[in-house]
């Protein structure tokens, strides 16, 4: 779990002390459905930085992704990235913190998929995370087939002994939408000792991906991270997001929203705001402070 640098600042000036720290997620919450993102949204973004607030995006794509999407106006500090295992400061992208499976986890968790006969990816560690190696059960799976021809420039068929691929950032295992829900805790309960997430598949919204991480990385363990290294107490932080890679960070910050596009039972968890393409995020920043009474 190797540490790029612990070296984390605040990209405002140094006379402005944080007054708290906004996480918003990326894909349906923040970006909307064109893979834009909207003026109000971005209006509330700065108006947070204007507040002293810290603002975070934290995704699960890894820098490459993000890159693709990212624009010179985006007002954010901070990037967690693909689902905590990377933070980066922001505009600069500097790395601040990297973790990574180490060889004997990589073999192991790949054992476990192999056994189950999933369709799997193995990633490269930080900051080569775009890049990886697969293994197809040869079972139909659209999904994992558009991810591989997504990235055909960096993927390649995995051979031989997992182990030979050293440290990777992630496993990611795509079940089509037909996949048996047993997989998930199958996948929990025979890898204990590291962090299995549960997300929807971003490029046909219907899949399962089972991520697997180090047993200390979650969006939430590397947000709270940067909010004890900026000073930043519990009470004074907030998140939204809408799907299930979001859960371990709504469950840590003080105050939290989904958006109304998030899975039903979400929903019914959380408090909800509008959809991502309705501009959820600035509805959510401007409830948490009016909560704060931070620009009063």
């Amino acid at each position: 779990m190797p540490i790029i640098s612990e070296n984390s600042g605040w990209n405002h000036p140094p006379a402005l002390r944080p007054t708290g720290l906004f996480v918003t997620d990326l894909d349906g919450t923040l970006l909307r459905s064109d893979r834009t993102f909207a003026a109000a949204d971005l209006e509330a973004l700065r108006r947070l930085g204007e507040c002293g607030v810290v603002r975070v995006l934290a995704t699960g794509r890894s820098l490459f992704s993000f890159e693709k999407v990212r624009t010179p106006d985006l007002p954010l500090d901070y990037l967690v990235f693909s689902t905590g295992a990377g933070l980066a400061e922001l505009p600069s992208g500097r790395i601040v913190r990297a973790q990574s499976l180490d060889p004997a986890e990589v073999r192991c968790a790949c054992e476990v998929l192999r056994a189950l006969g999933l369709d799997f990816m193995v990633q490269r560690p930080i900051p080569e995370t775009h890049a990886f190696g697969f293994h197809a059960s040869g079972r139909t799976n659209p999904d994992f087939d558009r991810r591989i021809a997504l990235y055909a420039r960096f993927a390649f068929p995995l051979d031989g002994d997992a182990a030979g691929f050293g440290p990777a950032t992630q496993l990611v295992a795509i079940l089509p939408p037909e996949g048996p829900p047993e997989t998930l805790p199958e996948v929990r309960r025979l890898l204990p000792e590291l962090t299995v997430i549960r997300t929807t598949s971003p490029l046909d919204h219907r899949s399962t991906w089972i991520e697997i991480f180090p047993a200390s990385v979650s969006k939430s363990r590397t947000t709270g991270w940067l909010a004890d290294r900026l000073g930043i107490p519990p009470a004074r932080t907030a998140s939204v997001g809408n799907d299930y890679n979001d859960l371990d960070l709504l469950d840590w910050s003080a105050t939290c929203f989904v958006t109304a596009n998030a899975p039903p039972d979400l929903r019914q968890r959380y408090p909800v705001v509008a959809t991502n393409d309705d501009c959820g995020m600035s509805q959510a920043a401007g409830l948490w402070l009016e909560k704060l009474r931070i620009d009063q």
